[in-house]
């Protein structure tokens, strides 16, 4: 029994022993522990400045349980900034002067930090924020001051990225008109601007703002084209912005919201009345492995703070660096007695002088650099240089890491994709770092997320281009809408513009959603012209128009149009009667009675007028113009202003036609008869009018030049150089054309009368058989004058029987009429002054009116006996003289 006892004495006095052992050696400890003053300025009523400081006493106590032999201590002294710039210079001057803090940890805002950041480099105080994200707060400027955090530039990709996925071609930004928010703006606008995406209108709401104030600036959004926004806010001024949004009808289908990642790291979904404000939201946050020591700090969080909201980035950004913090002063081997070095007293009397420079900051700061652990946010690294990990710091700044893409639905937050820096492109698994092609990377495409749910629990993407689509009944196989009351009411739309336009959308290097919109009033008719249908667009109620409209000069100044994909230009098309196609008398269509009756100067002025207005073409009726006959035009299309501006007509002589068959009908019937004597119109509506009636009508005339069909978008819409590539891409496309073509003309490839379709112009020159009747007139005038000739050579040459005797031979007669056809007539007036120049004597005598002798008479009349016998007993007086000269 007393071994027994001794035992049990020998037990606890070995125990007491060993506590005493560890007593004392625990107050050894603790006497060799270096305490580091560490401040922390916060805004104590902020969501985030309420969870900082909760996480950064949990990281202080996780340190130092983890590591219970570092030599040193952190302590923490807080100050609340007050939510404001000067309280917070005026809390870090106190932790400075007073509490003679080695480094400071924050202040939250990014304006704040810019103010602190300088007094930290004047005492050279490490500043350490793990909230302030302004671009701004470069650490270039200012060496002192270190971002724990990604700064906002690292969003700018990523959110450009996804824009351009879901094809958005105008974002209206909406941020807080602070630094933090003027900061990502313009880095943003110049990301967009690269990709052709455009601010239509910047929203700018302060922190400040009344709920009525935001109210009139969503009442203006409301009101906007644009229905895509982007908003970049904190979380205070964030949360109180969708609560109105909700209120005010902007959270339904048809609009789309994006957030950066200073709210999208703040959604709680415990606050279910901010969540359900925000249904359908798109936001963008950096991506945070969901590792073992992320769950396990998860489950404490929530055990110890229930009261707060969940872990969160910022948290966890506060939580990393105390760690890096508590490891680079342990390395630093920083003194408790370290303290400031007080500046010379006769340089500066103000109080922002006395505080002195800090002995230990820059070894300090170097060593807070130098540090790199696996943290909650993963890898953390603050080096100079860059190095690799989940997290690199390049002079000061955490470069940018994988971004997630999620979708607020209900009470949580799906996350339907990845941004991968590396890769720079959008992927459905974060761990998808496979190499993509250039051609890959450039066509980012909303296929490679996940289908998110939008505003109005819909999955229909906005912004869908809202396409207006001319209505009318004529030339339907251009654009055609088809009201069918068994599918909810909603228009088929049809047409060769119409699979043009689809064509293209197949070209484009990105998605874009649209909706054909017919231009009708409540009866379902056409709600004007083609020119009110295109000023639609600048009155915002259409984002584009798609059809048959022509790219003219005044429209240009409302509009922009894309490159034409139809031939262009105005002509007229005039009826051919049937028996005028082989009428050889036409060439005398052009001239009326009164033209025979003018000189042959106001001849050839009047007709070449009528040439010019009317093409001098043989087979049209070119005097309906002459005789003010009516014409006829287009409906609703710009050809009236050409004939009436630009060609001079009388308005009143005019009559407007929308279908083939009104053509048909005016052009038959003619000026006189309640028609029209010619149609003005567009080429392509000519030549389809041509296709049916192609073998009783014609173009004439001058073509006045256009530009053709083109599809007209907003002024200085991104999307007209796009469509415009993607226009010549498929007009080039022989195969495409061909098909489009025939898809919606094939009924129009023979007229009605079975013969081929002539669809194109004729030539305005005239043809051998146009000019028969000319060639008749000068054939019968030519056969007549030869006749009469015969005649009266026969008569007066014809062999006299004293020559040949009766009883002779025809053909002796006729031998001996061909010998004397081809010899000389002595008595014409050539052949006497050919004589009066070899006898200038005689011809002198006689031309002089000498009188002559009787004898020399006598002589001469003999002589004119003799030389008669045995020729021609031809007389020859002088007016048959004057008739073969003019003969021959």
């Amino acid at each position: 029994m007393s071994t027994v006892a001794n035992l049990k004495f020998l037990f606890s006095f070995i125990i007491l022993f060993l506590l005493i052992s560890a007593s004392l050696g625990g107050k050894q400890s603790m006497t060799d522990v270096n305490v580091i003053r560490v401040g922390v300025v916060l805004d104590l009523n902020s969501t985030v400045g309420e969870m900082a400081e909760s996480y950064l006493s949990m990281a202080v106590s996780d340190f130092y349980t983890v590591n219970a032999n570092y030599q040193t201590r952190l302590t923490l002294f807080t100050r609340d900034s007050k939510d404001d710039v000067v309280g917070a210079a005026c809390a870090a001057l106190d932790l400075m002067k007073n509490e003679k803090v080695h480094v400071i940890i924050g202040p939250q805002r990014s304006a704040q930090a810019k103010f602190v950041a300088n007094l930290g480099e004047k005492a050279q105080v490490p500043i350490l924020s793990f909230s302030a994200t302004s671009p701004f707060l470069s650490p270039n400027h200012n060496p002192f001051f270190i971002q724990t955090t990604q700064d906002d530039l690292g969003q700018v990709k990523a959110i450009t990225s996804l824009v351009q996925a879901y094809g958005w071609r105008e974002v209206i930004p909406i941020y807080e008109d602070t630094d933090y928010g003027n900061g990502l703006i313009l880095y943003l606008k110049d990301a967009f601007q690269e990709v052709d995406v455009r601010f239509p209108y910047i929203s700018l709401i302060h922190p400040s703002s009344k709920d009525s104030d935001i109210l009139e600036e969503l009442k203006k959004l409301k009101a906007m084209q644009s229905k895509i926004f982007l908003v970049h806010m904190t979380a205070s001024l964030g949360s109180k912005l969708f609560v109105l949004v909700k209120n005010s009808g902007m959270m339904r289908e048809g609009y789309a919201w994006v957030i950066t990642q200073g709210l999208s790291s703040l959604l709680d979904p415990i606050d279910s009345k901010i969540m359900d404000s925000m249904q359908g939201v798109l936001g963008i946050r950096p991506y945070l492995p969901n590792s073992k020591h992320v769950k396990d700090f998860e489950r404490r969080w929530t055990q110890n703070f229930t009261s707060l909201r969940k872990a969160n980035l910022f948290g966890f950004r506060a939580y990393d660096t105390i760690w890096a913090l508590a490891m680079a002063v342990e390395k630093a081997n920083i003194k408790q007695n370290s303290s400031f070095l007080k500046q010379n007293a006769s340089v500066s009397k103000v109080d922002l002088a006395a505080i002195g420079v800090s002995e230990m900051g820059p070894r300090l700061l170097n060593t807070i650099r130098s540090t790199e652990f696996k943290g909650l946010g993963g890898y953390f690294r603050l080096v100079k240089g860059q190095l690799e990990g989940y997290f690199r710091l390049v002079k000061g700044q955490l470069e940018a890491s994988t971004f997630e893409i999620f979708n607020v639905i209900g009470k949580t937050e799906r996350i339907i994709g990845y941004w991968n820096p590396k890769t720079k492109r959008l992927s459905r698994e974060v761990d998808d770092n496979s190499m993509t092609s250039e051609i890959d990377a450039y066509s980012i495409s909303k296929e490679k997320l996940k289908q998110p749910i939008w505003p109005g629990d819909t999955t229909n993407q906005p912004k869908k281009l809202r396409i207006g689509v001319p209505s009318r009944f004529g030339f339907s196989e251009f654009t055609k809408v088809e009201w069918r009351s068994d599918h909810n009411d909603k228009p088929k739309i049809s047409g060769f513009s119409i699979d043009l336009f689809l064509a293209v959308l197949d070209m484009l290097p990105f998605p874009l959603p649209y909706e054909f919109v017919p231009y009708v009033n409540q009866n379902r008719q056409s709600a004007g012209t083609y020119d009110d249908l295109l000023y639609q667009i600048k009155l915002k109620k259409f984002d584009a128009v798609v059809g048959d409209t022509t790219i003219v000069a005044n429209r240009s100044s409302y509009v922009d149009f894309t490159l034409p994909y139809s031939e262009s230009g105005v002509s007229m098309v005039v009826s051919m009667k049937d028996n005028e196609k082989k009428n050889m008398w036409i060439f005398l269509k052009p001239l009326s009675w009164d033209l025979w009756g003018k000189s042959g100067q106001q001849l050839v002025t009047i007709y070449a007028d009528h040439m010019g207005l009317y093409g001098s073409h043989p087979n049209t009726e070119l005097h309906s113009k002459l005789n003010f006959n009516v014409d006829g035009y287009h409906e609703d299309s710009f050809v009236r202003e050409l004939l009436v501006k630009q060609l001079n007509i009388n308005e009143s002589s005019l009559k407007s036609y929308t279908t083939p068959e009104q053509y048909h009908e005016a052009l038959s019937k003619g000026s006189h008869n309640g028609g029209v004597a010619a149609i003005f119109d567009e080429i392509p509506y000519i030549k389809l009018f041509l296709s049916k009636y192609g073998s009783r009508y014609a173009m004439v005339g001058p073509i006045y030049k256009t530009d053709g069909f083109g599809f007209a978008f907003p002024l200085k819409s991104p999307l007209v150089s796009y469509i415009s590539r993607a226009i010549l891409n498929v007009t080039q496309d022989k195969d495409k054309m061909t098909t489009i073509i025939r898809k919606n003309f094939a009924s129009q490839t023979t007229c009605v009368d079975g013969s081929s379709a002539e669809i194109s112009s004729y030539s305005p020159s005239l043809g051998v058989y146009s000019f028969g009747g000319l060639f008749i007139i000068v054939g019968v005038a030519s056969m007549c004058s030869l006749l009469i000739y015969v005649a009266k050579f026969l008569h007066f040459h014809w062999p006299a029987s004293n020559i040949i005797p009766t009883e002779g031979s025809f053909w002796l007669r006729f031998i001996e009429l061909v010998k004397h056809f081809n010899q000389k007539d002595l008595c014409s007036c050539s052949f006497r002054r050919n004589e009066s120049k070899l006898n200038p004597t005689i011809s002198s005598s006689v031309g002089f009116g000498a009188s002559p002798s009787i004898e020399s008479i006598d002589d001469e009349e003999k002589h004119s006996r003799s030389s008669s016998e045995g020729a021609d007993n031809v007389a020859i007086d002088e007016n048959e003289e004057i008739f073969f000269s003019k003969a021959w």
